[in-house]
């Protein structure tokens, strides 16, 4: 018995099921995930004003929102924001990273300062490009000019593509982050192997970079689209769903049936969506990619 007990310590293994230690943290998700979410599909089911006792309203509130133009009008919102938020944002985090990832000093300086964006606050930075953005009292009187002096956010055909790239301002850095640590994941020797053979920069990256960052950039996409899908506090101070509905995205959509409109039931239904959507494309995005084979980048180096 004490040469097992101590086999066991030099290999690091504790005695027991091994699921005893996941139980904590099963808990901790049953109670505040799981729980929520089942009552919020129910809730979906109902017909409350957030006062009164619930009804059940069966079927009916779910026909209700999805035949609500304004909701409807959300979901195809909510598609061009996260596919044009997306195809903005993962070039530019990628070539971020790899620059973020070079050992020289003022690189290291530059990514301290692109790092900013991420530490302030959505309410901070919708107020603060609120006032850029003015049309009287913005960069357009810093500046003195007629472009700049367009209203960015009171243009329905612009207010989308102004909070996209307002979006993109907060999260590159972090996206940025993930592909700095991949890069400099990778073994050098590649690099090296790759200069005697003659390989210009733009073929290692091609080659060799893009390859080694596979299950980076498989985290970092499904982190954005996914998280397009949850972008509320920024959007509701920046712009308030409007102008006219223009920005007006599935979170905030929810967010306005439920505590604007006082329909939970909608709301839920809403959230459900969300939910299902948001579920979908993270497993397409793993299924699609092969990230669950947990394949080895550098077997054999």
């Amino acid at each position: 018995m004490a040469r097992a007990t101590q086999r066991s310590e030099v290999s690091g293994r504790t005695a027991g099921p091994p699921f005893v230690m996941a139980v904590p943290a099963l808990v901790f998700f049953a109670v505040f995930a799981l729980v929520p979410l089942g009552g919020v599909v129910v809730l979906s089911f109902m017909e409350w004003d957030g006062l009164a006792s619930p009804q059940w309203a069966g079927l009916a509130k779910w026909e209700q929102t999805l035949a609500d133009p304004v909701t409807r009008r959300a979901m195809w919102l909510t598609f061009v924001f996260t596919t044009v938020s997306y195809l903005f944002q993962a070039p530019v985090a990628l070539l971020l990273g790899v620059f973020m990832a070079g050992s020289q000093r003022y690189r290291a300086l530059l990514s301290v300062l692109y790092f900013l964006p991420l530490i302030f606050s959505a309410a901070a930075v919708g107020i603060t490009f609120q006032s850029l953005l003015d049309p009287n009292f913005g960069l357009s009187r810093a500046f003195n000019s007629d472009l700049l002096g367009q209203n960015w956010l009171g243009n329905p055909d612009l207010a989308l593509f102004v909070v996209v790239f307002v979006v993109a301002w907060c999260f590159v850095p972090l996206h940025s982050l993930l592909y700095q640590a991949g890069v400099r994941q990778i073994p050098a020797a590649l690099y090296e192997a790759a200069t005697l053979d003659g390989a210009g920069r733009l073929a290692q990256f091609a080659h060799i970079t893009l390859p080694q960052l596979r299950y980076t950039i498989i985290t970092s996409s499904t982190l954005m689209l996914v998280g397009s899908l949850t972008y509320f506090d920024l959007i509701f101070v920046l712009t308030g769903g409007g102008p006219g509905g223009a920005t007006r995205i599935l979170p905030l959509d929810m967010y306005l049936n439920g505590f604007r409109s006082y329909d939970m039931g909608q709301a839920s239904a809403v959230a459900v969506i969300l939910v299902v959507v948001g579920l979908a494309l993270g497993l397409m995005l793993n299924r699609l990619s092969g990230a669950s084979k947990m394949e080895s980048q550098q077997e054999g180096l």
